[in-house]
């Protein structure tokens, strides 16, 4: 079965809004790598908004550089799902809208052959995490105090805790650290 993993960049002090991160070479080698372990990225629509048509655009631009050329490359190879009531269409023939439950729409595409999928988006990584549906976590944290942006469960309330197993984390040169866990299974 394929696992869903969730990644965000985030500052020291829990915020997630990409203005006060400036993810280095380094970084970007990290998601770049995560993202070939993956076969489709989950979005809702503002984070799908944000991303596209940047990403694709970048890919085709060989003024910018190799780093985040090969991010955008791999980015715009994926399948891509975006869940929104107001959205009438996306771009390109590798996305789908989707109106539907985000976590019955989860729960069928783990059944599938793939690789594993990513979340792209705070809202729908609260409401996943809220279902139990997210098997991985990999939080990003970069020695920054933000003090303002969006947060993981501001729109969602998890209804109980949720526990996770810790299993590793890499520090980059810039102080920016890497952290993965797994939901934590009973056994």
């Amino acid at each position: 079965m394929r696992k869903v993993v969730f990644a965000i960049n985030c500052t020291a002090d829990g915020y997630c809004g990409h203005t006060d991160m400036n993810p280095d070479d380094e970084v970007g080698e990290y998601f770049t790598s995560l993202l070939r372990e993956m076969s489709l990225i989950i979005f809702g629509r503002t984070t799908y908004q944000l991303m596209v048509p940047y990403w694709p655009d970048i890919a085709r631009n060989p003024s910018e550089s190799e780093e985040d050329r090969a991010f955008a490359r791999v980015f715009d190879s994926l399948d891509k799902v975006v869940f929104s009531t107001t959205l009438q269409q996306v771009e390109g023939n590798k996305t789908r809208l989707v109106r539907g439950n985000v976590a019955e729409e989860v729960l069928a595409l783990k059944q599938q052959p793939g690789k594993d999928i990513s979340i792209g988006s705070l809202s729908i990584a609260s409401q996943l995490s809220d279902r139990g549906l997210i098997d991985e976590y990999r939080f990003v944290v970069y020695p920054v105090l933000a003090g303002k942006g969006p947060r993981l469960f501001e729109t969602v309330k998890l209804q109980e805790r949720l526990r996770l197993d810790f299993v590793g984390s890499k520090t980059f040169q810039s102080g920016v650290v890497a952290l993965q866990y797994r939901k934590h299974t009973v056994e």
